[in-house]
């Protein structure tokens, strides 16, 4: 009996947890669908003027930048030409030689400096919404004429002033945000490489799937 009480309980501990996901990601949907959409068609437009994406973040923001970047010089769903992504986290010299010579506080702004060009847009993610070195990088990104995009969790006040968009998950729960934070960079992907290559016959499945599941909640 003591076993299955303690399996009980672990199972309302992974209930909990998955609601709490749903209950963020649901508020995403009712709230943030407009932000969303206005950041993929600034990073469409910036590819169609053949610019180019910039990611960058800290721990497991440092991972989603990169996985965001993979997505789009690879392929998301369609294997179609590459698009240009850097991720600012993956160049352990360049990133440990600013820290050196320099502040670690200064590891994207070089960089950005070194690499944006008038157009660029420029996606900074930190879930307190209080990393200098993203705030020092949107900064630089903006005196460079590049479009600034910051992924937050609840706390926005420090990259207001250097962010052209901001999309901000309502949950201080840096776990939670990171998931929200992933889920929104893949549908960021799934709109960018639909408007400039079209839908292949994987993704009209899965959309006509999708549409179907909403209508009979409906």
């Amino acid at each position: 009996m003591e076993r299955c009480a303690k399996y009980d309980s672990k199972n309302v501990e992974i209930i909990n947890l998955i609601n709490n996901n749903i209950s963020i990601n649901t508020r995403i949907k009712n709230e943030q669908i407009e932000d969303i959409k206005t950041v993929a068609q600034t990073i469409i437009k910036a590819y169609k003027q053949n610019k180019k994406t910039i990611w960058f973040g800290n721990g497991g923001s440092a991972a989603d930048a990169q996985h965001l970047s993979c997505e789009l010089v690879s392929k998301f769903y369609m294997k179609r030409p590459a698009l240009d992504s850097i991720a600012l986290t993956t160049n352990t010299s360049i990133l440990t030689a600013i820290s050196n010579d320099f502040n670690f506080e200064n590891i994207f702004e070089r960089q950005i400096e070194a690499s944006a060009d008038d157009g660029d847009v420029l996606i900074g993610i930190t879930t307190s919404g209080t990393s200098k070195n993203i705030i020092k990088a949107l900064q630089k990104g903006k005196e460079k004429n590049a479009i600034t995009v910051a992924l937050v969790g609840n706390y926005l006040d420090e990259v207001i002033p250097f962010a052209d968009h901001i999309i901000a998950i309502p949950s201080d729960d840096t776990p939670r945000i990171q998931e929200a934070h992933i889920m929104i960079g893949h549908i960021l992907c799934y709109l960018i490489e639909k408007e400039l290559f079209g839908a292949d016959e994987g993704q009209k499945k899965w959309v006509k799937k999708q549409s179907s599941s909403i209508e009979m909640e409906q």
